[in-house]
C-alpha cells in the first residue's frame, strides 16, 4: 500500500510517497495553482491511485483549493493537527530538524503507522459544507460586530454619557440604525444638546422607523440637554472624530451580519436535516445552523453519541493515576459547537419543561453551578440529537424527558 503525505504552503507543497516498509518512492516540489495540482494527480496515479483504491493522503489543513482537488472521489483526506505532527518529527530526528520535504516524509509515515488513530475528513454533502461556510461566517460576523460595538461603548463613556443613556431602552442599542444616523448627526454631546426636534425625527425617519417619532424624538431631546460632564473643547472634537471612525466599522459589521443571516436563511431549510434538528426546543435556524455546521451530515463520521459529545465539549473527561482520580471538563473541543450548545442550553429552559426540570434537577440533587448544568443538558440533548439523526425522527417531548409517573411505570 502507498501512502501519500503532503507539507502545504501559500505558495508551494512538498510531497513525498512510501511505501509500506517506509522506503521513499517519490518526493515532488509542486506550486499551488492547476498546473502544480495535475502533477501532484499525475503522480499519485503513475504509483497506482484508482477510483477503486485511491491513494490516503495526510496533509496539515482541512481548507483550501489543494484540499477540495484531494477530495474528489473516494479517496481518504487526514487533516492532521500541526502539534500531533510535531511529535511524530521528534521520533525520525534527533536533534529536532526540520524541513519541508521532512515534514511530508513524516506526514505519509504517519499513516502508515498509525493510520487508525487519525480522522478522515468527513464525506458531507455540498449543501452540508456550503451551509458550514455561512453560519461559521455569520457566527464570525456577529463576533466582530459586538467587538466593535463594546469598543465604541467604550469610548462613548469617556466623552459621551449622553449616548449610552439615550440608546439604553433600545435592544441592541448601539447597533440599531437610529443610534448611527442620531450620533452621525451629532457626534459630540455639545452638538447633542443643541439638536431640535426636526432633527431628530429625521434622523429617525431615515433609519427607517415609522412609529413613535414624535415621542422618541422629544425622549432623546431632553436626554441630550441634561447636565453632564463634558471633556475640553478640542479633546472632545477629537474624540467624535475617533467615534465616527468606530461607527464606520459598526456599520459595515451590522450589514454582513444582517446579509449573512439571510444567506443562512435560505440555504439551511433546504438541508434534509433541518426538520429533525429545528425540531428541538431551543434551535432556531441561525444556531441550528451552526449545529449543522459542526456536526455535518456525514451519518459514519461519529461511531456513537459519546463521541459527538467528546467532539462537543459536553461529556467530562477523567483523569485517574496511581490512587489519584478526578473528573473535569474537556478543554480541548470543537469551541464553535460548544458556544452553539451553550446557547441551545440556555434556550431551551424556556422552550421545554422537561429540559427546565433537568436542569433543576441538577442544580438542587447534584449540586451542579448555573454553567455545569446547562453543559449536563446540553450533553443530554446531543445524544437526543444523534439519536434522531441516525433514525430521521423528530424531537418527541415525552420520549426525551419523560414524567415521573410515566418512568415510574
Amino acid at each position: 500500500m502507498i501512502y501519500c503525505g503532503i507539507d502545504w504552503a501559500e505558495r508551494t507543497h512538498d510531497v513525498a510517497l512510501v511505501d509500506d516498509s517506509g522506503q521513499l518512492l517519490a518526493k515532488r516540489h509542486i506550486t499551488n495553482n492547476a498546473v502544480g495540482y495535475k502533477v501532484l494527480l499525475d503522480l499519485l496515479a503513475e504509483y497506482g491511485d484508482t477510483q477503486e483504491h485511491p491513494i490516503p493522503v495526510a496533509i496539515e489543513t482541512s481548507r483550501g483549493l489543494l484540499v477540495a482537488v484531494l477530495r474528489q472521489g473516494k479517496r481518504k483526506v487526514f487533516a492532521i493537527n500541526p502539534m500531533a505532527a510535531a511529535r511524530y518529527r521528534d521520533r525520525h530526528s534527533v536533534p529536532r530538524k526540520k524541513s519541508d520535504p521532512g515534514d511530508a516524509l513524516v506526514l505519509a509515515n504517519i499513516l502508515r503507522t498509525d493510520m487508525h488513530a487519525h480522522r478522515v475528513l468527513p464525506d458531507d454533502s455540498d449543501l452540508a459544507r456550503a451551509i458550514a461556510v455561512l453560519a461559521r461566517a455569520q457566527q464570525d460576523a456577529t463576533w466582530n460586530r459586538q467587538q466593535i460595538s463594546n469598543q465604541l461603548r467604550s469610548l462613548l463613556r469617556e466623552y459621551y454619557p449622553a449616548a449610552l443613556a439615550a440608546f439604553e431602552s433600545w435592544k441592541n442599542g448601539l447597533c440599531r440604525s437610529e443610534a448611527h444616523e442620531v450620533l452621525k448627526l451629532a457626534p459630540t454631546p455639545t452638538r447633542a444638546a443643541r439638536l431640535t426636534r426636526a432633527q431628530l425625527q429625521a434622523a429617525l425617519k431615515r433609519a427607517g422607523r415609522q412609529r413613535g417619532i414624535e415621542a422618541e424624538a422629544e425622549r432623546l431631546r431632553e436626554v441630550f440637554r441634561e447636565d453632564y460632564t463634558h471633556q475640553p473643547a478640542l479633546v472632545e472634537v477629537a474624540l467624535g472624530k475617533q467615534m465616527l471612525a468606530l461607527l464606520v466599522q459598526l456599520q459595515a459589521a451590522c450589514t454582513a451580519t444582517a446579509e449573512l443571516a439571510q444567506a443562512v436563511e435560505e440555504a439551511f431549510p433546504q438541508h434534509p436535516d433541518a426538520e429533525i434538528i429545528l425540531s428541538f426546543p431551543g434551535l432556531g435556524v441561525q444556531l441550528g445552523a451552526r449545529v449543522l455546521a459542526e456536526i455535518g451530515d456525514d451519518r459514519g463520521r461519529f461511531a456513537d453519541a459519546r463521541g459527538l459529545k467528546a467532539y462537543a465539549g459536553s461529556s467530562p473527561i477523567t483523569r485517574a493515576s496511581g490512587k489519584k482520580s478526578s473528573i473535569t471538563r474537556r478543554w480541548v473541543k470543537n469551541d464553535r459547537l460548544n458556544h452553539a450548545g451553550y446557547l441551545w442550553a440556555f434556550s431551551a429552559l424556556r422552550a421545554s419543561p422537561g429540559a427546565m426540570d433537568h436542569y433543576r434537577r441538577r442544580r438542587d440533587e447534584h449540586g451542579d453551578w448555573h454553567a455545569a448544568a446547562q453543559r449536563n443538558l446540553f450533553n443530554r440533548m446531543l445524544g437526543q440529537m444523534f439519536h434522531c439523526l441516525q433514525r430521521r425522527e423528530l424531537f418527541e417531548e415525552n420520549t426525551a424527558f419523560p414524567t415521573a409517573l410515566a418512568a415510574a411505570a
